[in-house]
């Protein structure tokens, strides 16, 4: 990890490229707004977990630990991120 600042443009990143799809999707599907904007409250809410988490590790004065826990963190953003594009897909096909 290079730096916790750049870790927190990250995940703002992502966040902004959910909050951007889900804004898409509601123009060209308006029936859904409802399931779209729940879709964008729980992105905000990842994002909230996700800071927590970036700026309190679990032993900040155990080099070894801070390491395992921003790769996990890492590794999190990922997961948590796809599961919401991959929800939005899903909104997306059903008609």
């Amino acid at each position: 990890m290079a730096n916790l600042r750049t870790l927190k443009k990250e995940i703002d990143y992502c966040l902004e490229e959910v909050v951007f799809d889900c804004d898409m999707a509601i123009c060209f599907q308006p029936s859904k707004e409802k399931e779209i904007f729940a879709l964008m409250q729980e992105a905000v809410a990842l994002r909230n977990d996700l800071f927590s988490k970036a700026m309190n590790p679990a032993e900040p004065h155990n080099a070894s630990l801070v390491r395992k826990h921003y790769a996990a963190l890492r590794r999190e953003i990922v997961e948590g991120f796809e599961g919401l594009f991959a929800k939005l897909s899903k909104i997306n096909e059903g008609k």
